[in-house]
């Protein structure tokens, strides 16, 4: 090689080290600017002051005719406490439970920063601020904002507050005006609003629960959801003996305290709680933190249609029993498939005096709903619905002993007799042979949630499929309304529309269907719920006069009663449990005055076809779409009480009810100005035809 040659090799790696040097040294140059404009705005960025952070602007929620209000957020109480006030055990269960490190570091964590940064880029939901300091930060710019400038300036703020104020004086402010729930701003209201006494004399347990509900305080308050008020709180008393801030013996001695019943104004009576309630969670899924969502501003157009809202009032009003009632919850979810909106919800009888909401409370062990669960997984695998399973009572299944109602034996039964008669021992024998976990994937593919209580991975066995899990009426709504959208599962939401404070739209639904199932497989399903209700368990669902899928389901000892029904343009699940003073499940017999237990094809389906007739009044009857059987051996694999009954005949009900409120309109692309704030108006009254044994469900009765 001449010597030309390697001059004209070596003078490229020269320029490139040139040019290395260079973006190296652009690098440094930025760096530098970079650094000292960060550190002018840390220098012009003034300090909050806390009674400035608490000010508020209430949050109203409207109907989706985005014009009717259903009622205000921010009723708040705030007091303020000095740091001192708070007694040491109590500040350091709130450091257990949401910064351990906050006396040790700089204020920000850039490992949240970088995981939020992450899924905003990805499109996901707003992870909110990490430390203390930077959640404080966030609430002084309390302004709904979901821009990367306002994240910019609340590094800037949360280095400024390190650099200039002290540590106790940050958690004073932090404390004085975090949300607790309950309408409390700061740990003072929220001791009060918990417990009825100053936080001067809470103990090291009862600061726990307080700090456990910083998380999400619309659904960890013990009178919301204690289980999950008291998992949290066991995670703070743990994470405090980590930290040597409480001895061994106290985290063992540690008992849940007892706090008082929330209380809650008139303004939130009948339904409006309710719903509200709903929102608030949904949009907590959202990325917003309670503090926005209580005092952001925010005006949110939510998915409840005021006439079908008007209808589930009226349906139960109507239709649900008036003697015997004690302990009664009654719940009620409608989601329309093509779009996962719930356009109603009926949570109890009043807010104000029973604030649990039973349509999305996750309590009452659902029975035979789960069964199509099972079919669809039995139709994956190839199974036709003619296949012939054993339907004799008792029967013994992999040492599991499964009994039908008042041991009635069918002898062979094909799938679809199987489902019409909800017969245990068929299904339980069926749900052997495909695998239990095959029909629990099948179950959270349409809509059930994984971390349903008594259904979830690390619980499962041979009683999956007869409903000894506790979904929420909304779920299983969600769930049936897959099985009527062909296959294509929606997430179910109560949020339409949310525009900030200066009237900018900042969230809209997109709905954003997934085919989680063949839609060959969700239309043989669909044919199997037909018959349950045109020969089997729910036949007083006939009366809507429109096609009509579902399933009724009895958990044992008559403790819950469900029918989840749908029509293709709306799935609806009514739910019925009886509990005692301390929330344990008591029997439903005697609902109704001494009348018979007809399970869930009695109330629950003569509650659903009330609202049902009223809630379609005014759409058009449509038909699901027929498919022939599969022939045995075709396998579709998805892309991602009484003996021998008969049953009796019910008059029927006017299918199309005149409501005294227009359909509503269009929500708009800008909120409201002055919105009416008066409930809308009921629709005409439904008259439900007189109540009449539905042929029995055939419930469990596990051994």
């Amino acid at each position: 090689m001449s010597g030309s040659n390697r001059r004209a090799l070596k003078t490229p790696p020269r320029r490139k080290r040139r040019w290395g040097r260079r973006l190296f040294g652009w690098m440094f140059v930025l760096a530098l600017l970079g650094a000292g404009g960060f550190a002018l705005a840390v220098a012009l960025t003034p300090l909050p002051d806390p009674n400035d952070v608490a000010a508020n602007e209430a949050t109203v929620v409207y109907y989706a005719d985005g014009v009717t209000e259903i009622g205000r957020l921010g009723d708040a109480t705030r007091r303020s406490v000095n740091i001192d006030q708070v007694p040491l055990p109590v500040r350091n269960a709130v450091l257990a439970a949401e910064d351990r490190d906050f006396y040790s570091h700089g204020g920000v964590s850039p490992i949240g920063i970088g995981r939020a940064m992450w899924n905003n880029v990805r499109g996901e939901a707003v992870q909110g601020a990490s430390t203390i300091t930077q959640q404080y930060a966030k609430n002084a710019y309390l302004t709904s904002d979901r821009s990367w400038w306002r994240k910019a300036r609340e590094l800037v703020l949360s280095v400024k507050l390190e650099t200039v104020t002290s540590k106790d004086d940050i958690l004073s402010g932090y404390l004085n005006t975090i949300y607790f729930g309950r309408g409390a701003y700061g740990i003072e209201a929220a001791s009060l609003a918990y417990f009825a006494a100053p936080v001067s004399t809470l103990n090291y347990e009862q600061g726990a629960l307080l700090a456990a509900v910083i998380k999400a305080p619309s659904v960890l308050d013990p009178a919301v959801e204690k289980r999950m008020a008291k998992a949290r709180w066991a995670y703070v008393i743990d994470a405090m003996a980590e930290q040597g801030w409480i001895t061994s013996t106290e985290q063992q001695g540690a008992v849940f305290p007892d706090t008082i019943a929330p209380r809650t104004s008139n303004r939130l009576g009948g339904q409006v709680g309710y719903l509200l309630e709903a929102v608030k969670v949904d949009m907590g899924e959202l990325g917003y933190s309670a503090t926005e969502i209580e005092a952001a501003g925010l005006r949110i157009v939510t998915t409840f249609e005021p006439a079908a809202q008007a209808a589930a009032v009226n349906a139960v009003a109507s239709v649900a029993p008036t003697e015997g009632t004690s302990g009664l919850r009654l719940g009620l979810a409608a989601v329309r498939p093509s779009t996962g909106e719930v356009i109603a919800m009926y949570g109890g009888p009043d807010y104000v005096s029973s604030p649990i909401n039973n349509a999305t409370r996750r309590f009452a062990q659902a029975g035979s709903t789960f069964k199509p669960f099972a079919l669809t997984a039995a139709l994956e695998q190839g199974m036709s619905v003619d296949s012939v399973w054993q339907g004799n009572s008792p029967a013994d299944v992999q040492g599991y002993t499964v009994r039908n109602y008042g041991d009635t034996s069918f002898g062979d039964v094909d799938l679809v007799t199987a489902t019409a008669r909800s017969v245990n021992t068929a299904y339980v024998e069926l749900e052997a042979d495909i695998g239990v976990a095959a029909v629990a994937d099948a179950a959270y593919r349409v809509g059930l949630p994984t971390d349903t209580p008594g259904g979830g991975p690390d619980s499962l066995d041979l009683t999956f499929v007869l409903g000894t899990a506790s979904p929420s009426g909304v779920d299983m709504a969600s769930a049936y309304a897959t099985f009527a959208q062909r296959g294509q599962r929606v997430i179910p939401t109560t949020v339409k529309q949310v525009f900030n404070s200066s009237g900018a739209l900042q969230y809209e639904h997109r709905v954003v269907p997934e085919q989680v199932i063949a839609s060959s497989v969700a239309d043989a399903v669909n044919g199997v719920l037909e018959e349950v209700v045109r020969s089997g368990t729910a036949t007083g669902a006939q009366q809507i006069g429109r096609p009509v899928a579902g399933k009724t389901g009895t958990s044992n000892e008559n403790k819950s009663m469900w029918f989840v029904g749908y029509t293709p343009q709306l799935s609806t699940a009514v739910l019925m449990a009886r509990e005692d003073a301390e929330g344990n499940p008591q029997s439903l017999d005697g609902l109704g005055g001494g009348a018979p237990s007809w399970g869930g094809g009695g109330y629950p389906v003569a509650i659903w076809t009330a609202f049902t007739a009223a809630a379609l009044a005014n759409d058009p009857v449509e038909s699901f779409v027929v498919t022939t059987p599969l022939p045995s051996g075709t396998s579709v694999i998805s892309p991602s009480a009484e003996d021998t009954p008969t049953p009796t005949p019910t008059p029927t009900v006017d299918p199309t009810p005149s409501p005294t409120q227009p359909p509503p309109t269009p929500a708009p692309t800008t909120p409201p100005t002055t919105p009416p704030t008066s409930p809308p108006n009921p629709t005409g009254p439904v008259t439900p035809a007189p109540l009449q044994p539905p042929l029995p469900d055939i419930i469990g009765d596990p051994q």
